[in-house]
């Protein structure tokens, strides 16, 4: 993803170190294992074999690790394209999509109760965590920590330093940002 907001995209950047840290993040199913076709949330169910859900199964896909459920609930909102299909639309899950969607869902003050760029530009790392952490519990204040859940909020400054680094310089400085969600405004509107 290019442009936006250097916070957020440092806080997506932490999450997915948190969530889907290796290669190919994009493609990756809880447990794992990667799959090939993004066309759409994969829907595959994991069955969860340590800590407090074991028994049961989880459809956490991709470098933000979300389940189906979720995806259906955040997609319609905040994707930028989707495919209709007879009576349903689809919602592409390819990477590009999966950071847009994610990007303009943690920009949603209305989602969250707060305004979380807000509180990332007032240092306040560990309450986005815990805010973020009943949809991410891998962010240190849910049930199902992990080795780096301690680490987030250093692992964040250091993404925000490359990213506020990234945002100066001139050929992305001038990089118009993704549109929000219901932004009706065109550009020679808003000149």
């Amino acid at each position: 993803m290019k442009g936006g907001d250097p916070y957020i995209r440092a806080l997506m950047r932490t999450i997915a170190a948190s969530e889907a840290n290796g290669k190919r993040p994009y493609s990756l199913l809880y447990g794992g294992q990667q799959v090939s076709d993004l066309s759409k949330h994969p829907e595959i169910c994991v069955t969860i074999v340590t800590g407090p859900n074991k028994g049961n199964c989880s459809t956490a896909a991709g470098r933000y690790q979300i389940i189906n459920t979720t995806w259906y609930h955040i997609a319609p909102r905040y994707h930028p394209k989707r495919s209709q299909m007879m009576f349903w639309s689809t919602y592409s899950f390819e990477a590009e999509y999966q950071d847009v969607v994610v990007y303009r869902w943690l920009k949603d003050s209305g989602v969250w109760g707060v305004d979380i760029p807000q509180l990332l530009r007032q240092g306040k790392i560990n309450d986005v965590l815990r805010r973020l952490s009943p949809t991410w519990t891998s962010l240190g204040y849910g049930i199902e920590t992990n080795s780096i859940s301690s680490s987030l909020p250093r692992i964040y400054q250091k993404m925000l330093q490359e990213e506020l680094t990234i945002a100066q310089q001139p050929d992305t400085a001038n990089a118009a940002p993704p549109p929000t969600p219901n932004s009706h405004t065109t550009d020679k509107q808003k000149r």
